[in-house]
């Protein structure tokens, strides 16, 4: 498990030495070698690409009718934490060809599921927008769920107060038709510390306002435990903190405080989901009861690849009083991160208050990332929503007949880019950008099939700082020393050579497929192409910036202004750095020809934005411009005492 540290608010993602010396004699040529081998490579790739990309055609669709009221986007969602004097519940659906209808007194509306909508196999279509679930407590009447309609794959709720609001109405509806036997399963990660105080505030509310429906409600007080709970909690294993499942409340609330984090740093989620039901299938067979998993967690786990097991056991755990119904699996969970397996939440040691990096699992929202896991110098660190949840959650809630109540509110522990921006998206902006959902071995069988898309995959896989460590280049903490720095300097001159190949070659992979682009049916295909395509333009002007930042560092020899700074980091700046006219001579590349390039790279990102407004694309898209595309060398200050981490003086979370 790796930890960083931010500074200026970027992280240090390759801080160790390289390990062989940089000779004296190497290093008085090191300007000579980086032209001599650059020169063909950068030149040529400048070359191939030095007209602007044709520019985009943007696709626009009739999706929507203008029946829908508007108010339903308006309404305030209630954030109380007392519990209501009375409850509104909502009936069972009724399954009439295919379609969900349910009523709380209000009209019925025939409903299309977005998820099997034709749009994400043709490229015009018309839905009928009634089965949307935004935003708040006013769809809980969209009656989803229990094995007569696939699950809901996203619900967006303003906090737990809310999301706890709709599951117990959801609980209502399926008390109303028998007995239930309800499984919490908390998630015992670090990660998970702030939010397990405002869930045990507002879990009780819960079981308040079940207390005043099944007193109100006739047909609800045919048995006096109509519902039992047990509380359970998972880690690198599952814990019970209740001996049995109990209707008593003292007891639930009690089995909720005994709740502590694992120190393991691994969370088995689908193993956890598949313990449940298999220790409680029996019981609630036994008493006619249905059988219902409620998962809370901020991550996706540490074994996704379990996702289809998980779902046979939910779908073979039906009562014996309907056997056509599963165990339906829902979830209080957080968006995924953009197209990257991977989150970074901030921790402060103890002893010296230094900050740390953990990673957590969280995400993509696809069953393999569609997206580049490399941002030009290192595996990826921003946080970006990508509008849906994580694959396993949301496809597990799916198929069993659950919820996926997704929390868009800020998460203090989060940080890098994208930590503290709004991450909620307007499913409407969103329609034609839906994930995938099939499963892993499906999807896959059906990327393959499509030429340009199986393109794209070779692309992220190929630039992957997880599975090739050479494309994670040293972005803080140079040293002041010269003779330590030359050291740095050398390794991380390497790898951006050879990243710079890298992504010439890649570049060509896009540009092979280029012609398939009008053929895509797929929005989503269609901008994870254009984005990767104008990121790899970008990435090769940042990486010349950052060859050249390199060897002017080296020959100029800078002191920090302030003697109290220690160190040198990387900054991504805007005024690019201009070749001097050794270089020029080098690479046969002048600035012009530079700034053409970046004019080319900057206006691809600028097709992204237009062609895919309001969309993660457009907003990363968005960042990769206000970043910069020029690099600068910045004075810091690095903590002496992060040294000690290495002796593990200071244990770090595992996550």
């Amino acid at each position: 498990m790796n930890s960083h540290t931010p500074t200026d608010g970027h992280p240090e993602t390759e801080g160790r030495p390289a390990s062989r010396n940089f000779r004296s004699s190497v290093l008085s040529g090191l300007a000579v070698s980086f032209f001599i081998h650059a020169a063909a490579l950068v030149a040529l790739s400048f070359i191939v690409f030095k007209g602007p990309m044709d520019q985009l055609q943007m696709i626009v669709d009739s999706v929507f009718t203008d029946e829908r009221a508007q108010e339903e986007f308006n309404e305030d969602v209630e954030q109380s934490t007392e519990a209501a004097e009375t409850v509104n519940y909502v009936a069972g659906a009724m399954a009439t060809s295919g379609l969900a209808t349910g009523g709380s007194g209000g009209p019925v509306v025939a409903q299309q599921k977005l998820e099997e909508a034709s749009s994400l196999q043709e490229p015009t279509v018309k839905v009928n927008v009634g089965n949307i679930s935004l935003p708040g407590l006013n769809i809980i009447s969209d009656d989803l769920g229990s094995g007569q309609v696939t699950g809901d794959i996203g619900r967006v709720v303003e906090g737990y107060g809310a999301a706890l609001g709709q599951m117990t109405q959801e609980l209502v509806r399926l008390m109303r038709e028998q007995k239930l036997l309800v499984v919490w399963l908390f998630d015992e990660s670090e990660s998970m510390t702030d939010d397990q105080k405002e869930i045990r505030e507002r879990f009780y509310k819960v079981y308040d306002e079940l207390g005043i429906v099944q007193k109100s409600d006739a047909k609800l007080k045919i048995s006096d435990e109509i519902m039992l709970t047990s509380v359970m909690s998972f880690g690198e294993g599952i814990n019970e903190h209740t001996k049995k499942p109990t209707s008593n409340i003292d007891e639930i609330k009690s089995a909720i405080d005994k709740i502590k984090i694992d120190e393991s740093g691994v969370e088995k989620m689908c193993g956890a989901i598949q313990a449940a039901v298999s220790k409680y299938r029996q019981a609630a067979n036994s008493q006619h009861r249905k059988l219902v998993v409620i998962v809370v967690s901020d991550e996706s786990g540490d074994d996704g690849n379990q996702v289809e097991e998980t779902i046979a056991i939910c779908k073979g755990s039906s009562t014996k009083t309907n056997s056509l119904r599963s165990t339906p699996v829902y979830f209080l969970g957080h968006y995924s991160v953009f197209g990257y397996p991977y989150a970074h939440v901030l921790w402060k040691d103890p002893v010296y208050g230094l900050n740390h990096w953990i990673a957590i699992n969280r995400g993509p929202e696809t069953p393999e990332p569609e997206c580049l896991q490399f941002d030009g110098l290192h595996g990826r660190w921003d946080v970006f929503s990508s509008g849906f949840g994580p694959y396993e959650q949301v496809r597990i809630a799916k198929q069993t007949g659950g919820i996926f109540f997704m929390l868009p509110g800020n998460e203090d522990n989060l940080t890098s880019a994208g930590s503290h921006e709004q991450r909620k998206f307007d499913l409407l902006d969103m329609k034609e950008y839906l994930p995938d959902l099939s499963s892993r071995q499906v999807y896959i069988k059906d990327r393959f099939e499509h030429k340009f898309r199986e393109a794209q995959w070779q692309v992220v896989a190929a630039l992957n700082p997880h599975t090739d460590e050479k494309l994670n280049m040293q972005q803080l903490w140079y040293s002041t020393d010269p003779s330590t720095f030359d050291k740095q300097g050398e390794e991380t001159f390497k790898r951006a050579l050879r990243a710079m190949g890298m992504l010439n070659d890649q570049v060509r992979v896009l540009e092979s497929v280029k012609k398939l682009r009008e053929r895509e049916t797929s929005q989503r295909w269609r901008a994870n192409y254009e984005l990767m395509h104008a990121q790899c333009l970008a990435y090769r002007v940042r990486l010349f910036q950052l060859l050249l930042a390199l060897d002017q560092h080296r020959k100029q020899r800078p002191m920090p202004s302030n003697p109290m700074n220690n160190s040198w980091d990387i900054h991504r700046v805007h005024e690019l750095l201009e070749p001097d006219k050794e270089q020029i001579q080098q690479t046969k590349v002048d600035f012009d020809e530079l700034k053409r390039q970046l004019d080319t790279a900057r206006q691809e990102l600028l097709d992204v934005i237009a062609n895919h407004p309001r969309t993660p694309w457009a907003r990363r898209a968005q960042w990769e411009l206000d970043s910069g595309f020029a690099m600068k060398f910045v004075e810091s200050y690095r903590n002496p005492n992060y040294d000690k981490v290495a002796t593990k003086e200071i244990k770090i979370p595992k996550q």
